[in-house]
This record gives C-alpha cells, sequence and structure tokens, in this order.
C-alpha cells in the first residue's frame, strides 16, 4: 500500500475503528468502471476513496453512547444520525482535506443512489457482492432477485453506511484488493440468495458463512422492533420535533428514504456487470 494512503487509512482507522467501523481504500476508477456514466463518481479515476462499514460492535460501541448522550433529530433514523456523527468527526481530524461523504441512503432528486455501496464494497475488497450472475443456470424464471454483500469474517452481520471521498488526492498506483469468495459453491450461492430475497426476517441468510462475530440478541431485538418504539426498547426518550434543539449537525444530506444496496431489503437498482482492471468481477 502506498504509504499516502496507508497513513490516511490509519488515521481513518483511529477515528472509527474504535467505535465499531472498517475502512477499506479504492479507487473512483474501479467503482465506475462496474458501472454506466449515469451512476459514476463525478471525480478522476485515480481518486481515493474509503469504504465506510460498521461490525456488529458498532451497536454497542457508538450507537448506544451516541444515544445516551446526543438529542435527536427527527424523524432521521437514530442509526444515520450515529454513523453521520462519526463519519463528521473524519473531516474533523483531516482539516486540511478536501472531503466528501456519501451515506448508503442518500439518492438525487430523481430518487437514484448517489451511491450503490455493495458495488463500493466489492471492488474495495471489503466483502464479496454475491449476485443472480454469479449462479450458472439459475433456478428463479421470471423473478427479480437482488445481489447481497457478504463479509469473510461477519457473514452478513454488518452494514455498508457510505464512502469517503477525497477529491485532489490521486493514487494511481493504488493495488485493488479482491473480496474473498466465502461462499464458492453454487448450491450455497443459492440458498444465500433466496435466503436474503424470501426469507430475510429470520436473519439465517447472515450464517452464509460462520461468523466471527453476530449481532447480539439486545441488536437483533432493537432491529426488529418497529422503528417508533426502538428508543423506548432501549429506555429512551424520543427525539425532539423542534430542528432547532438538535445535537450534532448531520455533516451530509439528512434525506431517509428507504435504504439502497445495502444488507437490507434492495430492489430494482442496477448492478455491476463488468470487471474493474485487476480485479474480480462481482
Amino acid at each position: 500500500m502506498e504509504p499516502q494512503v496507508a497513513e490516511l487509512k490509519r488515521t481513518i482507522e483511529d477515528t472509527l475503528c474504535p467505535f465499531g467501523f472498517e475502512v477499506y481504500p479504492f479507487q473512483v476508477a474501479w467503482y465506475n468502471a462496474l458501472l454506466p456514466p449515469t451512476f459514476h463518481l463525478p471525480l478522476p479515476g485515480p481518486t481515493l476513496a474509503f469504504l465506510v462499514l460498521s461490525t456488529p460492535a458498532m451497536f454497542d460501541r457508538a450507537l448506544k453512547p451516541f444515544l445516551q448522550s446526543c438529542r435527536l433529530q427527527h424523524p432521521i433514523d437514530p442509526v444515520d444520525q450515529c454513523v453521520a456523527y462519526h463519519l463528521g468527526r473524519v473531516r474533523e481530524n483531516l482539516p486540511e482535506l478536501q472531503i466528501e461523504v456519501i451515506a448508503d441512503y442518500e439518492v438525487h432528486p430523481n430518487r437514484r443512489p448517489k451511491i450503490l455501496v455493495q458495488t463500493a464494497a466489492h471492488v474495495a475488497g471489503a466483502a464479496y457482492y454475491y449476485q443472480r450472475k454469479d449462479v450458472e443456470a439459475d433456478p428463479w424464471g421470471d423473478q427479480h432477485i437482488s445481489g447481497v454483500c457478504i463479509h469473510p469474517r461477519y457473514g452478513g452481520w454488518f452494514a455498508i453506511r457510505g464512502v469517503v471521498l477525497l477529491p485532489g488526492i490521486e493514487v494511481p498506483d493504488l493495488t485493488p484488493t479482491k473480496p474473498l469468495d466465502c461462499v464458492p459453491n453454487r448450491a450455497d450461492r443459492i440458498t444465500l440468495l433466496e435466503g436474503f430475497n424470501f426469507h430475510w426476517r429470520d436473519w439465517t441468510y447472515r450464517d452464509a458463512v460462520t461468523p466471527q462475530e453476530r449481532y447480539s440478541e439486545e441488536q437483533k431485538a432493537y432491529f426488529s422492533t418497529p422503528p417508533a418504539q426502538r428508543l423506548a426498547f432501549l429506555g429512551l426518550a424520543q427525539p425532539s420535533e423542534d430542528p432547532s434543539s438538535t445535537s450534532p449537525e448531520l455533516p451530509f444530506t439528512t434525506l431517509r428514504p428507504k435504504k439502497p444496496q445495502n444488507p437490507s431489503r434492495t430492489q430494482g437498482w442496477l448492478s455491476p456487470s463488468v470487471s474493474p482492471p485487476a480485479s474480480p468481477g462481482p
């Protein structure tokens, strides 16, 4: 890894990793190479970016302390507010750099996602993006089958939170890291994609590989609770309706639509179809 990339990665990791996040560097060109121009990031190809994901530890290390210490902004999802706060700290800790953050849920006015985070996770080598085209002679006929990322250590027990872009920092010699194909068997891929698409509420697709860590029972219960009842589940008050009373200020778009291209319910958005240079197909 180039010294500049290693130094920036270390700084971002020092900011995020103690709170249950992981970061992975990639070039904008690797991402753009998989997608048509409509979905491209409008930056030079060698521009450095970092994929950010949350591990099971984020719930206890970041979310619960955040909810206990901050007044929340209604009606934005508390997890998104927590992630926004921590990604904002990356900008604060690198004040000399121009930094752009795109959260996983951000969309353009036409509702098209600003970032396809599963594609970004794949090209960054963070998690393998399994799709229908990865199953030879698939059995699904005319059914729509969404893809899903699987992490080699956490299986499906993680979430992709967004990307950190560093315009002006170009790393043409950065070497791609291949995501680990941890579900290589056709039958297992069918089980994974069917579990994700048809039985996602039972959590079992997340065990496509034996994870080193899963969500705790409390965390599973929190995410299984209707959103309006989640703070009460943790014994906390509901967020204020008054925007002037909120803290902290969110560092990027706060629109909260249905999350696109994350390990949740994703429908209808483009999947990558070709491989970037020196990187495997998704």
